[in-house]
């Protein structure tokens, strides 16, 4: 008989694109992020059915670096809703894919942190990645990608 094994993780993945404002790419960041104890009952409440809405925020911060009891960011900056949010399909159909964009005058300043909320609002971090400073000027754009995979061994 094969041996059976939990898949039941959660990761996630952040790239992070600056632009400058000739579109040209300035940086690059992949950072691993951490899931908090709102993202691990979101999957919970989601599996049964407890009627919680999905996930439609991304926040961008300059503050210090959060734990998983954490609900929100140390210093919001700013926070949008998301751009898209797309499920993986074939062998990655446990994938979710965020997507959030701050444009020329949006978010402005040393972003250090960012995390995916489910409301809009400072106090429904799902999942949280801390960095090294990213500086965002006035005339830059940041896209934020978030893929969090269900079910990680």
């Amino acid at each position: 008989m094969p041996e059976l094994k939990s898949r039941m993780g959660i990761v996630g993945h952040m790239h992070l694109e600056l632009r400058g404002p000739d579109g040209k790419l300035k940086e690059t960041r992949d950072i691993d992020n951490l899931v908090t104890e709102l993202g691990d009952a979101h999957v919970a409440d989601a599996m049964s059915d407890a009627g919680e809405g999905a996930l439609g925020y991304m926040a961008i911060g300059s503050g210090a670096e959060q734990a998983t009891t954490d609900t929100g960011l140390t210093t919001s900056v700013d926070r949008n809703a998301l751009t898209s949010t797309t499920q993986g399909t074939g062998g990655s159909d446990n994938d979710v894919v965020f997507v959030g964009d701050w444009a020329a005058g949006d978010g402005t300043g040393a972003i250090v942190e960012a995390g995916i909320f489910l409301g809009d609002n400072n106090t429904s971090m799902n999942y949280y990645a801390f960095f090294a400073v990213v500086n965002k000027g006035a005339a830059d754009t940041l896209q934020i990608t978030w893929t969090v995979t269900y079910g990680a061994s």
